[in-house]
């Protein structure tokens, strides 16, 4: 990850509701793109899966601040639970389960949870509004000798209203990289020039991608009058100087340390969340999903769920972005099945498939005016053929040997072995 401005320690982290996008470079002919059949369900509440969203997005950023605590990170929880959620519609088996515990996935099964993703897409994509420019975009990536199932580009096209286009991941990898960066670089107007390299694709047969841009003004801007020069404690130790910028009213609660302030956006649909941690916290200071859920409980209903302070802030203007592998990260979360041999995505297509990558590329821009921001996921899966490993037998002891004709059965020379270090 790209290190611009250190973001991490005393002054706080600051958390998005929605980062995303992707990109590539060149210019090759759109692909066509096909769709399963998607089916009209009943309302739900998508709150489930955006709180899940989110506490999947806290434990990678945990364990990836653990993996690298000096540095910028930007992450997309969203774009990274779109891009490995259209993987699980297809996982069966321990692959799903183990799925399903990392990405913290709501307790329901069947059409009911298709339903509670087309729900949460349709409230992601209706954030766009007056004053917030909002585009997000679900697609697979199919080589044409892979066979999908038409049950799981139907689950697709329902839950993430994602469709099929074929590229040559197999036979061309590197124009399918170029294919699928050049769709994610429209898709995020260019914020994500190349999310994939020339040979990232290697042996890798599907790809699923889901890439965001967000445009949105302050709905209470800072004046760029008021911005000023100041002394940050950086993740290292270090005194840096950076520009804050100063003033407003927001509303503010605390809770086991942590300071929660709010800054909307226009509209009123779109806010972020700034956290400071507790004074003197050390290393990869995280709050819990609970309680971060507890405090944008408050700070959305005000008085009615606790006690809600007005403060004014000083915040850095920070320009943050870069790429991240994150297979390692998923695999120590508990989703390491899924990258193995012994994946099974049954669901998504009858010829073994395990994931072979999985990588983000994520922006965030945060000035007197707003904030742009954008990420791209790309989850890439790969065929395997399980090996099953036969029971082995050991010839440990005295033995027998047969030279055997095999069409007459006649043994043409025999022998027992009782040393075979013996001559």
């Amino acid at each position: 990850m790209h290190v611009k401005n250190e973001l991490w320690a005393a002054a706080g982290v600051v958390v998005a509701a929605l980062l995303l996008a992707g990109c590539g470079s060149g210019t090759v002919a759109p692909p066509v793109v096909t769709h399963g059949v998607a089916l009209r369900e009943p309302l739900a509440d998508p709150r489930p899966y955006g709180a899940a969203d989110t506490a999947f997005g806290l434990d990678v950023l945990n364990a990836w601040c653990r993996a690298d605590p000096r540095a910028n990170l930007v992450l997309s929880p969203s774009s990274l639970a779109s891009g490995l959620g259209m993987a699980y519609l297809g996982a069966r088996g321990g692959t799903a389960q183990a799925m399903a515990r990392v990405l913290d996935l709501p307790a329901t099964g069947g059409q009911g949870f298709e339903a509670g993703l087309q729900a949460r897409s349709a409230a992601l994509r209706g954030l766009d509004s007056p004053g917030v420019t909002l585009t997000a975009s679900d697609q697979v990536w199919a080589d044409p000798t892979l066979k999908t199932r038409r049950s799981y580009l139907n689950a697709v096209a329902t839950g993430y209203d994602a469709g099929v286009a074929q590229a040559p991941l197999l036979s061309s990898p590197g124009r399918a990289a170029q294919e699928i960066n050049q769709a994610i670089a429209a898709a995020t107007r260019g914020q994500i020039p190349q999310l994939l390299s020339p040979g990232s694709l290697n042996g890798i047969a599907l790809v699923l991608t889901d890439a965001l841009y967000l445009r949105a003004a302050w709905a209470t801007p800072f004046q760029p009058s008021q911005t000023a020069s100041g002394p940050f404690t950086t993740a290292a130790g270090q005194q840096a100087t950076v520009s804050f910028m100063n003033g407003g009213q927001f509303r503010a609660v605390s809770a086991a340390g942590w300071t929660a302030v709010q800054l909307p956006y226009r509209g009123g649909n779109l806010a972020m969340v700034a956290l400071l941690p507790p004074s003197g916290a050390a290393g990869c200071a995280t709050p819990a999903a609970s309680a971060l859920g507890a405090m944008a409980a408050r700070l959305t209903a005000g008085g009615t769920a606790g006690p809600v302070e007005t403060r004014s802030v000083s915040l850095p203007r920070v320009n943050l972005g870069g790429q991240v592998s994150l297979k390692g990260l998923l695999g120590e979360l508990g989703m390491g099945v899924a990258f193995t041999a012994s994946a099974d995505f049954a669901g998504l297509s009858p010829q073994p498939l395990s994931i072979g990558l999985v990588k983000q590329a994520a922006t965030l821009q945060v000035g007197e005016q707003g904030t742009v921001a954008s990420a791209a996921t790309a989850v890439g899966m790969q065929p395997t053929a399980v090996r099953v490993q036969p029971p082995q037998v050991v010839f440990d002891r005295p033995y027998l040997m047969l030279v055997t004709a095999s069409a007459t059965g006649e043994s043409l020379f025999m022998a027992r072995v009782a040393d075979p270090a013996a001559h």
